[in-house]
């Protein structure tokens, strides 16, 4: 039988832990440990915020595996380097300063003048414009704004605790201490006891998703976890198999969100996330202009194969305001930071305004996720990925969305549908979104199989250690602070100080991409496939964009993996061919009524000999919506076959008949 874990420390054979538990007796009479070590310390042991969570523990009286449990929920234990998340939250414990967060320098995107709809039949932005939305709702919840409260409780100025992880995880232990006592529960309680205090944590009382991350917290203590943090901390929680919540804990806050009624008006939300509904309006306005999605009958009319990750740039308020409104734009669901909480506003058989390209969107489900923070180095919460992997994992049993990068994409690989809309498309959510992590948690990990070689490359970099350098976070040209990255760099020949590969699409002058970290001009990103274009020492070659492509992929350190897979190239006899953003049906397709649809290639050809990664292969279609009334609505299906290609960072789409398939040869 499995000893119980004694909450000031535990039986280990790590001598980190053994030196915690040591501790633990006298943290009281002890200084905070500095996570950051003594001054001049070159960097502090690899211990230290292990003894923090004793000793913070300790000193509030909240059993230490609560506390560790909590933070990785929120952090996975990381600090950041004292950023904050896309919630304005700081540290290991994610204690939200929004005011503070948004004050911080930050380069905005410049996307805010797009078409989300992406229709050229009927652009969203006929007679009005889409225009960015304020960050923050005037009065702040608070839920963004535990920093300060912790400030309060503890007497640690609101700076420390940004940039201090020790000061940090003492700050969230006193919030949730004062959580347990306005629940009026003892604080010895023991674990089981702190079900309900965690549940208002998350949501700083607001306890909608509350219980679902509490069963998250709840499930990490049982299984247990350990790791390495981003400042090389050594953390470890022990696996507590046995431990339930107490039956009364659930009684002591709010229900879980309410479900309506009527099965009709229940989101569509698998029944391990936190899901209400916010519905998008669909209604006229002004000189018969409408919106903010279209209705439709999917998948009896429109296959959905594609899901799209975005990030909201508004915060949870800001963004639910907005969905609202018939005069914006639409997705189908929010997933808050905090606790991960989901809304949906429209149904997934409907066709939301929110990739930018009407064949994608057409065929998609979009998922915008909470991030008010321009900075596009802001980082993401452990409940909200979770939530998200959870929905993406429900959407794509429901729809048979292939788990993969093919079809899992970021708005930042959705491809422009002409060649003028290719630079304001969004660049969202960037190389700090943990695409390993995610499909980790989609069950579906990036792995190398046991074939050493194949037709296709992996990117598949280790995010901590990854870190390139970018620029333009909180100011043009300026140096972002170091962080692990998703994303490798891909230059003209196999050394460091060649030149980046060009982009023509988005500089159509030919000049040379950046490292500007909304450049999407010479990245490739973990979990795309590539065909295999050459290999000359520690450098991998990719074909991407009609040109070799390389990265640094040492042995020792890899960045990629090979592995077997279908490819496409140009037909015999044909030296270039082009890539289309959309798989539009061929003129004779449309019937009487239906404007007929240019299939206008993008400024990027396929050269004889080069290969591509396929994602599959798709019919040619058209979804004409543009009025109001749905009896107008039509589906325009094709003869010509499309095959979806990795070519640069952003997918697109080659005609079946221009090019020949190569089925995963190795």
């Amino acid at each position: 039988m499995r000893r119980a874990e004694p909450e000031g420390g535990r039986r280990t054979s790590r001598p980190a832990v053994r030196t915690a538990t040591a501790l633990a007796a006298g943290a009281l009479l002890l200084p905070l440990v500095s996570a950051t070590g003594p001054a001049g310390a070159a960097e502090p042991a690899p211990d230290t915020l292990q003894r923090a969570f004793t000793e913070a523990a300790a000193r509030y009286h909240v059993p230490r595996s609560v506390l560790l449990g909590v933070s990785y929920l929120e952090s996975r234990w990381d600090a950041h380097g004292g950023a904050p998340s896309v919630d304005g939250g700081y540290g290991p414990m994610h204690l939200t300063d929004a005011r503070a967060a948004v004050a911080r320098p930050a380069a905005r995107r410049s996307e805010a003048d797009d078409d989300p709809r992406g229709d050229t039949a009927r652009p969203v932005a006929a007679g009005r414009r889409v225009t960015a939305p304020q960050p923050l709702p005037a009065e702040l919840p608070a839920r963004l704004r535990t920093l300060p409260r912790a400030a309060e409780l503890t007497g640690i100025p609101a700076a420390k605790l940004r940039t201090d992880p020790a000061a940090n995880v003492l700050g969230g232990a006193a919030l949730l201490a004062a959580e347990q006592r306005t629940l009026g529960l003892p604080r010895d309680a023991g674990p089981a006891g702190w079900y309900a205090a965690v549940a208002r944590y998350a949501g700083a009382g607001d306890t909608s998703g509350g219980r679902v991350f509490a069963d998250e917290v709840f499930d990490t203590l049982r299984r247990g976890q350990a790791r390495t943090t981003d400042a090389g901390q050594r953390v470890a929680l022990a696996a507590r198999p046995a431990l339930r919540p107490d039956a009364g804990q659930a009684k002591r806050i709010a229900p879980a969100v309410l479900q309506a009624a009527d099965p009709a008006a229940r989101p569509e939300c698998p029944a391990t996330v936190a899901c209400e509904s916010v519905p998008a309006p669909y209604e006229k306005f002004g000189n018969d202009d409408y919106g903010n999605h279209d209705k439709a009958d999917r998948p009896k009319d429109l296959k959905v194969d594609t899901i799209v990750i975005h990030d909201t740039e508004g915060s949870w308020e800001t963004s639910l305001k907005l969905v609202q409104d018939p005069t914006y734009v639409s997705w189908h669901y929010t997933v808050r930071s905090s606790d991960g909480l989901i809304a949906q506003h429209v149904p997934t058989k409907d066709v939301a305004w929110q990739a930018g390209n009407w064949y994608i969107n057409s065929h998609s489900i979009g998922i915008e996720h909470e991030g008010f923070l321009a900075a596009p180095d802001a980082w993401y919460t452990e409940a909200m990925y979770r939530s998200s992997a959870r929905l993406v994992t429900y959407l794509s049993r429901k729809y048979g969305v292939p788990l993969d990068r093919q079809h899992i994409l970021g708005h930042d690989n959705v491809p422009g549908t002409t060649t003028s809309t290719i630079p304001g498309m969004h660049t969202d959510p960037g190389p700090y979104w943990d695409w390993a992590h995610y499909f980790t948690l989609l069950g579906k990990p990036f792995a190398a199989g046991r074939r050493a070689a194949g037709d296709l490359v992996t990117i598949r970099p280790d995010y901590a250690t990854n870190t390139p350098p970018y620029t333009g976070c909180e100011k043009a040209g300026a140096p972002c602070a170091a962080h692990g990255s998703e994303a490798v760099r891909l230059r003209v020949a196999p050394k460091a100080d060649a030149a980046l590969v060009k982009d023509v699409g988005l500089r159509p002058d030919g000049s040379a991409s950046t490292i500007d970290v909304n450049d999407l001009g010479a990245r490739a990103s973990t979990g795309q496939h590539f065909a295999f274009a050459g290999q000359q020492g520690d450098w991998t070659a990719i074909w991407y964009l009609g040109q070799r492509a390389w990265f640094e992929n040492p042995a020792k350190r890899p960045t990629a993996f090979r592995t077997a897979g279908a490819t496409v190239t140009p037909k015999a006899g044909r030296a270039t061919i082009p890539v289309y953003g959309r798989a539009y049906p061929e003129k004779a397709a449309y019937p009487a009524g239906v404007p007929v649809q240019e299939v206008s290639p993008l400024p990027y050809q396929l050269h004889a000999g080069e290969r591509y990664a396929v994602g599959g292969s798709v019919r040619g279609d058209y979804f004409s919506a543009s009025g109001f009334d749905t009896a107008t609505h039509a589906v325009v299906r094709g003869e010509d076959r499309y095959y979806e290609i990795q070519v640069g960072h952003r997918i697109g789409y080659v005609r079946a008949a221009d090019v020949d398939v190569r089925r995963g040869a190795a």
